[in-house]
């Protein structure tokens, strides 16, 4: 007799799929995406831009190597619901201190598994991006298809309140070593970076820290006065959810910062930057989302595989006489980096950070230090 509990994901346009539950049972809701990274799911189930979204993992076996305090990319996991096609029973790794399955129990995220995972991400990738509905407490197709229709989208949204920091806080944690096993804390020796937290990653904290900044992490609402009273060589803009578009406060206090020092944007922060220049952005099919997306250097003609989470882009024309397009994705030509000399402004799409994800990128944040001054 088959013991697993079922499990139901209902797409809007009236798609159903049917597999079985793991994790946390119940009812979630959002938009569906799928990430293409062979590993490195407990850093996308804590990446804050997952929130109100749902997310596919295309590689098939995921779990084999468990979950531990180091792999975390914030605070808790965000996302509203996980989909993988096979989870692994057992993890084989030295550094496992739980489960992903009780990972996801921990934390009341509702997983659904043995569906048809390559089918559900043709089906996206063909009609786009779309919200969906797990469930394991309700069978019923088309009521659940109707829940799916009713949700909102993310057009218009504003995610970042959501999981921004409430409170100043201070970041002193360097980049992970294997020996002694542990982050490092490390000081910049007063050279002060304030990071705008849109949905910050810890990995983005930990590659400033790495290059000589003291950090101090600010609500995405904070004001333009209050963090130029604390006289920081630079600012930096997070990552996060949602649309862009839709946070107006933060669009304004950019459009405040901008000439006054210099400014580095991550993903979100990228776009919320090209929005204070006078910029626009729209939203893609089905996003960028993987550790596996290969970016041209306009400047020095290579091309770097880059790790990227986003559903919304900057558009190209938008920018003509306001910045210098310095990266575009080769897969579909959208903007990947911008850069501003007059203003000392450099953004790009993509994660110079990685988690998970290649190191090809890591020099953007040498670059920032040169663009403050210090390299």
């Amino acid at each position: 007799m088959d013991r697993r509990k079922r499990a139901v994901l209902a797409l809007a346009d009236g798609t159903v799929f049917e597999g079985y539950s793991f994790g946390a049972t119940g009812e979630v809701s959002g938009e569906v995406v799928f990430n293409t990274s062979i590993c490195g799911y407990q850093e996308v189930l804590t990446d804050p831009s997952y929130r109100g979204q749902m997310v596919v993992m295309t590689y098939t076996q995921i779990g084999n190597y468990g979950t531990n305090e180091f792999d975390a990319e914030s605070d808790r996991p965000w996302l509203a619901g996980f989909i993988v096609k096979e989870p692994s029973s057992s993890s084989s790794s030295w550094r496992s201190t739980q489960s992903l399955e009780k990972y996801l129990e921990r934390y009341g995220i509702v997983g659904i598994y043995g569906l048809d995972t390559r089918a559900l991400t043709r089906h996206i990738r063909d009609k786009g991006a779309m919200e969906g509905v797990i469930s394991t407490v309700d069978e019923d197709y088309g009521r659940l298809v109707k829940k799916a229709l009713d949700l909102p989208g993310l057009i218009g949204r504003d995610l970042v309140k959501e999981v921004t920091c409430r409170e100043p806080y201070g970041w002193s944690e360097g980049i992970y070593k294997f020996e002694p096993g542990r982050c490092e804390e490390r000081t910049g020796g007063g050279r002060k970076v304030v990071v705008y937290d849109f949905g910050v990653k810890y990995n983005i904290l930990r590659n400033l820290v790495e290059v000589g900044f003291d950090i101090v992490v600010v609500p995405g609402s904070s004001q333009a006065e209050d963090v130029l009273a604390m006289d920081p060589v630079g600012v930096v803009l997070s990552n996060g959810p949602g649309d862009p578009s839709a946070v107006t406060y933060a669009i304004d206090n950019v459009r405040l910062l901008i000439g006054k020092m210099p400014i580095l944007g991550i993903c979100f922060g990228h776009q919320i930057l090209a929005l204070a220049l006078g910029g626009r952005t729209y939203k893609l099919k089905f996003g960028h989302r993987g550790g596996n997306q290969p970016v041209f250097d306009v400047a020095t003609g290579k091309v770097e595989i880059t790790s990227q989470n986003h559903g919304f882009a900057v558009d190209a024309g938008s920018l003509e006489g306001l910045a210098e397009i310095t990266h575009v994705n080769l897969n579909d030509d959208t903007v990947e980096g911008l850069v501003h000399g007059e203003h000392r402004l450099l953004s790009v799409q993509y994660h110079p950070e990685a988690a998970p994800g290649p190191n090809d990128s890591a020099y953007i944040f040498g670059r920032f230090c040169e663009m403050v001054g210090y390299s």
